[in-house]
């Protein structure tokens, strides 16, 4: 047991201890370490924080054509730029006094924006007021470069392990053998046995939707144009035997219907829905061209064969021929007062071949726009468009795919079984193979010889189809 006043001892001895610790510390100059202070957040970064906002949100009202207000929102340097109401857009250091900032946090429906859609998120809100207050600062090379542009590049969200229900064909292409199919899915591409239907490959790191498909002549890489209505678009090129990424051909605001290769494969020219048609070096992946020509949406492109001049399809009721190496206009044809969607070069390239909403096929001289013959009527538009040798073949919302000969334009075959609109038709001339894609999801396959029917199948990899009676419609976001 211990005494009293051995305690009281210890205690003494123990204070005296803790004294002298604490004067040591304080004559020497240090202190007993404060609790840490929370780490200041990361400044904003304008290329990954804010412009993926911005393009998401504000393109569809603010972008290059007929922007809202007079206010466009498809580069810094047009950001920084006030609209008709005369306000900053924005105020460096100032949220309060930027007009942006205002908008999208306004409570009030009728001012704020998006005027169509919902309020921004929260979190998005107080990072554009903070990206203002910490000086509004620009991190990228060009300020007038397109936002798409300037966009950190991330990986693309996996496609389904197994489809739940089959997705509308919007893109298939033939590999330069003959042996494959590559086939549009939701954010991916899938590669299929051309006899017999069978899956061989998927091809991740796609966009939501797939729009065009484009195998380069030495069959090592594969276009593949698409993106998210309103929202981005992009031009990725694979290599179909691995499925790995090699290049990155360009990206937009909005999404890219079509991304082909010159004859030689140095070169891959775009369109999409920005009005625009690029043409990309291959090799060093670099921009050499850029054509704004049409009025609306490009959603057709074509290479003549000796790879010197493109031909366009648009939704603004035109085609055009266009000089490959100076990007300048040489034809415009109009012919059919109606949306166009489908074009190709005869073999000679003295003709263009273009298809549309007014239900034909028509074929017109190259240098001077004349209409020189007209296909027999299709029941509904015709959404796509091939020509090999002396072979033009179309596709359309009625369900068939009709063949015609030549620059007469006579009508040679009708390759039926569809059961829904074909929006996409490709042709192999080695194997003599007709290949659509449907609405449903089908693929069809024919033998162009004789008509007959090689194989079908639906292209949604792990679908398993119900019983008839219960099979449930195709929609165009399966998850």
């Amino acid at each position: 047991m211990v005494k009293s006043e051995d305690f009281r001892v210890n205690i003494r001895y123990l204070s005296r201890f803790v004294f002298a610790v604490l004067a040591v510390v304080l004559l020497s100059g240090h202190r007993a370490p404060a609790a840490e202070a929370p780490a200041a957040p990361a400044p904003v970064v304008f290329s990954k924080d804010i412009a993926p906002v911005l393009v998401k949100n504000c393109n569809a009202c603010h972008g290059p054509r007929e922007p809202k207000a007079n206010f466009q929102v498809t580069s810094f340097q047009s950001l920084m730029k006030a609209g008709e109401s005369g306000s900053a857009s924005v105020t460096p250091g100032k949220p309060e006094d930027s007009e942006l900032f205002n908008l999208i946090s306004s409570t009030d429906k009728d001012s704020r924006i998006p005027k169509d859609g919902d309020a921004l998120p929260t979190e998005q809100i107080a990072l554009v007021k903070r990206w203002i207050a910490e000086g509004a600062k620009f991190d990228g090379p060009n300020p007038q470069a397109m936002l798409a542009d300037i966009i950190p590049h991330t990986a693309q969200p996996d496609p389904p392990a197994a489809y739940r229900r089959p997705v509308p064909i919007t893109a298939v292409a033939f590999s330069p053998g003959g042996e494959e199919l590559a086939v549009s899915g939701y954010h991916e591409v899938s590669i299929w046995n051309v006899q017999n239907g069978a899956l061989l490959r998927r091809i991740k790191n796609v966009a939501e939707r797939v729009y065009g498909l484009n195998y380069s002549p030495d069959g090592k890489l594969l276009a593949v144009a698409g993106g998210m209505p309103g929202q981005s678009g992009e031009v990725k090129a694979f290599d179909p035997a691995t499925g790995n990424l090699v290049k990155e051909l360009g990206s937009s605001s909005d999404v890219i219907f079509r991304a082909v290769f010159n004859p030689a494969g140095t070169k891959l020219a775009s369109a999409g829905a920005d009005r625009t048609i690029r043409i990309f070096d291959v090799a060093s992946q670099k921009q050499e061209k850029l054509i704004e020509d049409h009025a609306d949406w490009v959603v057709g492109l074509a290479w003549s064969l000796d790879g010197k001049r493109l031909a366009s399809a648009s939704r603004d009721k035109t085609s055009k021929v266009f000089n490959a190496e100076n990007g300048e206009s040489v034809t415009t044809y109009s012919g059919h007062g109606d949306q166009v969607f489908g074009v190709a070069f005869s073999a000679d390239g003295k003709h263009v071949f273009t298809s549309g909403m007014d239900k034909r096929i028509h074929a017109w001289t190259t240098d001077n726009g004349q209409k020189s013959a007209t296909a027999p009527p299709f029941d509904r538009e015709v959404l796509g468009l091939v020509a090999v040798g002396d072979k033009i073949i179309g596709c359309s919302a009625d369900g068939t795919v009709r063949q015609f000969r030549g620059d007469g334009l006579a009508h040679f075959r009708t390759y039926t079984g569809n059961t829904d609109s074909v929006f996409a038709v490709a042709y192999h001339d080695g194997s003599k193979r007709v290949a659509s894609g449907s609405f449903s999801g089908e693929i069809r396959i024919w033998n162009a010889e004789d008509g007959a029917i090689v194989t079908s199948f639906i292209a949604a990899p792990g679908y398993v189809a119900p019983h008839p009676a219960a099979a449930p419609a195709p929609v165009a976001n399966a998850k």
